[in-house]
C-alpha cells in the first residue's frame, strides 16, 4: 500500500491531482480526514458556478455535508481552485455548513496561478497577501504517486479523451461492428429451428466469450484486434451477458478489469458504448478512482441517457459511497437463476403453439394434453431483450436484423 505524508499545504496541493486523476480548475475539492493518523479517507470535487450563484453554492454545501455525515467524516480540508471572486464565496458557504453540522476544518485553501492562500491563517509572515508559490507537479509527493501508478491528467477533459477511440478509427470500428452483428445473427439463425428462444443460445456464446476475455486480462494479456473488441461490445448488449460479466468483477482484479473495459469501450460503436462504459465505471469505483468512473458514466449516459446500470452507479458516486460499497450485485450463479426465473414467468402456451405451427408440428396443447419438460421461454422477439432485475429495456434487438 502506498503511503505518503502531506502535512503542509503544498504537499496537500500536490496530492489532490493524483487522488482525482487530473489537475482541477474552477473547482472545490473536499478531502475527508479520519482515523488516528488523520488519513485522507474521501476525496470529492465540485465544479464552481461561474458567475457565483448562491443557490448552487448552497446545493454544493448541502451535498458536502450529507456525504461527510454518511461517511462519518468529522474533519475536512477544503481547497478552492480559481479566482478569489469565484472561489471565496463558495468556500465561505461550505465552511459554514460543515462547521454548523459538526465537521471540523483542518485547512481551507485557495489556489490559483501557482500560488495558494490559507483562509484560516491570519499571520502575514506565514500567509502573505500575495500568496505562497507552489508547484504540484515537482513536489516529491507527486513523483511518489506517479511512480505508484496514480498519474494525473492535465484536466478532466483530458481524462475523458483517454476513453475515446483513436482518431480516424470511426469507419474501421463501424465495419468491425457490422461484422460482429452479422456473426451474432448467423449464430442465432443456425439454431432458429432447434430452440424456442435463440437468445438463450446467443447469450451462452456471449457469456463464454466475455468470460474468456476476463481471464485473459487477469493473466496479463490484452486484446488488440479491433474485430474482437467490437465482438465483445456487441455481445455485452445482451443483458444476460453484461450481468454475468458484472457479477465477475472481483475487486481483487480491478486493474485488469479497468484495462479490459477501457479497451472494449474504445473499440465500441456508439450504440454499444453503454455496457462496457458502465462496467468500467464499476471497476473504477472499486479501485477508488471516482474521476475515471465519472467520465466513464458520462460516456454511457451520453450514448443512452436512460441506461439503468449507469444511472445506478451515478447515484452511488454522487452520494460519495466508498469503494467498499462497490460490492458484486449477485454471483454468476444467482444472475443465471434470476434470468431463468424470468423465463419461467414469461412462458406462454400461445407463443409455444405459434412456434409449433411455424414448424408444422401438431398443436398438442389444443387438445388439453400437457407436454412435460418441453415448455421453453417465450418466443423469439426481434424487438425486445431480457431485462436484468430492476432494469427495463425496449427497442433493441438481441439479434441484429442483419
Amino acid at each position: 500500500m502506498l503511503r505518503v505524508k502531506a502535512d503542509a499545504p503544498d504537499a496537500l496541493l500536490a496530492v489532490v491531482p493524483h487522488l482525482l486523476g487530473f489537475y482541477p480548475s474552477e473547482s472545490l475539492v473536499v478531502l475527508g480526514i479520519g482515523g488516528k493518523r488523520s488519513r485522507v479517507q474521501l476525496t470529492f470535487r465540485y465544479d464552481l458556478p461561474d458567475p457565483p450563484d448562491a443557490a448552487l453554492t448552497a446545493d454544493i454545501a448541502d451535498h458536502a455535508v450529507s456525504v461527510c455525515q454518511r461517511q462519518r467524516i468529522r474533519l475536512a480540508v477544503l481547497i478552492g481552485y480559481g479566482p478569489a471572486e469565484q472561489v471565496v464565496p463558495a468556500l465561505a458557504t461550505v465552511m459554514k455548513w460543515l462547521l454548523v453540522n459538526g465537521v471540523g476544518l483542518r485547512e481551507v485553501l485557495r489556489a490559483e496561478g501557482g500560488r495558494y492562500w490559507s483562509l484560516l491563517c491570519e499571520d502575514p509572515e506565514c500567509c502573505p497577501p500575495e500568496g505562497r508559490p507552489f508547484d504540484p507537479g515537482s513536489h516529491p509527493v507527486a513523483s511518489t504517486m506517479t511512480e505508484a501508478g496514480m498519474t494525473a491528467m492535465p484536466d478532466r477533459a483530458a481524462l475523458a479523451r483517454s476513453l475515446l477511440p483513436r482518431s480516424g478509427s470511426t469507419e474501421t470500428i463501424r465495419k468491425s461492428t457490422t461484422r460482429a452483428e452479422q456473426m451474432l445473427w448467423n449464430i442465432g439463425a443456425a439454431h432458429f429451428d432447434e430452440v424456442e428462444d435463440v437468445r438463450l443460445v446467443t447469450a451462452t456464446v456471449g457469456k463464454a466469450a466475455v468470460q474468456d476475455a476476463i481471464q485473459r486480462y487477469r493473466a496479463g494479456e490484452r486484446i488488440t484486434d479491433g474485430d474482437e473488441l467490437a465482438w465483445i461490445s456487441v455481445l455485452l448488449a445482451d443483458l444476460r451477458v453484461r450481468d454475468d460479466a458484472w457479477a465477475r468483477m472481483d475487486p481483487e482484479h480491478y486493474e485488469a478489469h479497468i484495462r479490459l473495459w477501457t479497451d472494449v469501450l474504445k473499440g465500441a460503436a456508439t450504440e454499444y458504448v453503454p455496457a462496457p462504459a458502465a462496467l468500467l465505471a464499476f471497476a473504477a469505483w472499486q479501485s477508488g478512482n471516482g474521476a475515471l468512473g465519472g467520465v466513464a458514466l458520462d460516456r454511457a449516459l451520453g450514448a443512452r441517457p436512460d441506461y439503468s446500470m449507469a444511472l445506478l452507479l451515478q447515484g452511488a458516486l454522487t452520494a460519495g459511497l466508498p469503494p467498499s460499497a462497490a460490492k458484486l450485485p449477485m454471483s454468476p450463479e444467482e444472475v443465471a437463476a434470476s434470468y431463468e426465473a424470468q423465463d419461467e414467468r414469461r412462458r406462454s402456451p400461445r407463443t409455444t403453439r405459434a412456434r409449433r405451427q411455424r414448424r408444422g408440428q401438431p398443436d398438442t396443447a389444443r387438445s388439453g394434453t400437457a407436454r412435460s419438460g418441453t415448455a421453453r421461454s417465450g418466443g423469439r422477439s426481434s424487438k425486445s431483450r431480457s431485462a436484468a432485475p430492476g432494469e427495463t429495456t425496449s427497442g433493441a434487438s438481441s439479434l441484429p436484423s442483419g
